[in-house]
Order: C-alpha cells, then structure tokens, then sequence
C-alpha cells in the first residue's frame, strides 16, 4: 500500500475513534480505548489485553497492561453507549449501498480453557462445533448485501453463574442481571431494536433460535417477516382454521419436514400445504411444536427450512 492509502486509512480510524471517546466518558480512557481498538484490529491469535499491550506498547507492555486491564474491567463507560456510536457513525456508510434487508440473530462462542472468565462454562461452542469449555455471547446485527453491523451483543450467563453469589461478586456481575435463556435476550434484543426504530428487514435465524416458540410468536406479534432454521424432526400438525376444537391430523417422527408436508398435501388433497423435491426450502401452512413443547402455534405463511 502507498503512503498515501496508509495515511488515508489511519486517518480514518483515528476519526472513529475520535467518535467514540465521546461516549466512554473521561478523557483519560481515550488513549486506552484507541489501543484497545487498534489491538483488536492487528494480527494476532489472542484478542485479550496481555497480547494487545505488547503489540501497541512493545517498550511499556506492563504499564499498557495495566492500562487496558482497568479500561476494560473497571472504568464505568456503556458498551451499549458504544453500539450505539458506532451505529450512528456506520449505519449511514451500509446504506450508501443499499437498504437494510436482513436482521440476523445469532450467538458466538470464544473457547476458554480455565474457568474464572464470566460465563464461561461446558456448552455448544460454534467455533468448535462441538459442547467444550467457552463463553457465549447473543448478538443481533443488521445487514445488506455489502456489510454487516452488530446492534446489540450480551454475554450469556448460564444457571450455574446466575445463581452462585460468590462467583458473581469475585468477578462483579451486576446485581440486575439474572438468568435469561439465549431465546429470551434475543427477544429483548429484537424489542429495544424496534423501539429504537432501527430500519427493518427480515429476521433470520438458526434452528437454535428458530425452534423457539416464544422467539417465532413475538417476530410474528412485532409483524417482522422470518426464515427460521428449524430441525428436521419437530411434531408437526395440520392447521385447520381459527374455529377447530383440534387439529385433524398429526405428524410426528416424520424423516424431514419435507415428508410433514408430503402428508399433508396427500390428507387434504393439495388444498393447504405444498411441497417440494428440489433443495428449496419447504413452505407449508402447518401448526409447528417442537417435541417437549406443548404450546401450538399457527403462522401466517411461515418458512421452514431444513436446515
């Protein structure tokens, strides 16, 4: 790259984060917080902040150390203060190519090995693709063909965090936080992102969100469209209209939902469900409940898709 492409670029980071040292409080923390920025974006293996003070402070690694450690852990700034920021500044750029199409909720796992860090514990980790040692954090970002932006983003605190005082105290979760299902702060996130009046789209999610009842009725109740990754072996009924005491027929143990909506074509001669052979995904005017959940639900033209 020339000079000239470098000095452009660090011109342009240096007025991000000129924008955010607004929102993170005392002038002090500007310096911390444009390290800490400028360590994420560096190559290395480690995003934590003992790496992140040798690359941006190679003579004073310790004092940088130190620096980094209270910026992150202890200082009293909003990390939604700075989504937020960062929204006003970056939203305008995504959509100089095109309107906002998809709201995508997701979760991420950063595998850890000890077990002090906040929420970590044995669950699914996606970067593993197995159940191992990590934290877990939900996000909710917003996209269009040329990028992507995260909106909200909390760390999951599984029941074994939640309810243990001492362990909560060591390591300062706030009081107000209690335990929520992965499900239920995606609600939340996808409530606030209404209210804030966020430019809509589509919702999209994995079958580990798009299993969920509760999830599905609330997009339904805010009137956001949704493709829903769901398993290929939930209980399925037949809709059968607003004044039904009972579903007419039942499918259970189906191989796919492909074959749910084979059944149901072939019980109600074609009328209300269709499928197909080809990889599309499968749209079927069904009642959907996932096995163990006793709660049916009918949705106006859902999209299932196997996933």
């Amino acid at each position: 790259m020339g000079r000239r492409g470098k000095d452009g670029s660090e011109a342009r980071f240096a007025a991000y984060v000129d924008g955010l040292v607004g929102v993170v409080g005392h002038a002090d923390r500007a310096g911390p917080l444009e390290a800490y920025c400028m360590g994420l974006i560096l190559p290395a293996e480690r995003k934590s902040v003992e790496p992140m003070a040798a690359m941006t402070a190679p003579t004073r690694t310790a004092a940088q150390h130190q620096s980094l450690l209270h910026f992150v852990g202890q200082a009293p700034w909003s990390d939604q203060a700075v989504l937020d920021k960062v929204r006003e500044m970056v939203l305008p750029s995504i959509e100089r190519h095109g309107a906002i199409e998809a709201w995508i909720i997701d979760d991420t796992g950063f595998p850890k090995k000890g077990r002090h860090s906040v929420g970590v514990a044995r669950q699914y980790c996606g970067q593993l693709g197995k159940q191992d040692n990590c934290q877990v954090a939900v996000s909710l970002s917003i996209a269009n063909h040329y990028a992507s932006l995260p909106l909200a983003y909390r760390l999951y605190l599984p029941q074994e965090w939640a309810g243990d005082r001492k362990r909560r105290e060591k390591v300062g979760v706030p009081d107000q936080i209690t335990f929520k299902t992965k499900s239920e702060i995606a609600i939340e996130q996808i409530r606030w992102a209404c209210e804030a009046g966020i430019p809509r789209g589509t919702v999209l999610t994995d079958p580990a969100y798009g299993a969920d009842v509760a999830l599905r009725t609330t997009l339904t109740e805010l009137g956001l469209p949704y493709v829903a990754g769901v398993s290929s072996m939930p209980s399925l009924r037949q809709g059968c209209g607003s004044g039904a005491a009972q579903p007419r027929s039942y499918f259970k143990g189906c191989k796919n939902l492909r074959a749910a909506a084979r059944g149901a074509k072939s019980s109600l001669g074609g009328r209300d469900a269709a499928a197909s052979d080809s990889a599309h995904p499968v749209i079927c005017k069904v009642k959907l409940s996932v096995t163990g959940r006793p709660a049916l639900l009918t949705f106006p033209s859902p999209w299932l898709c196997e996933l």
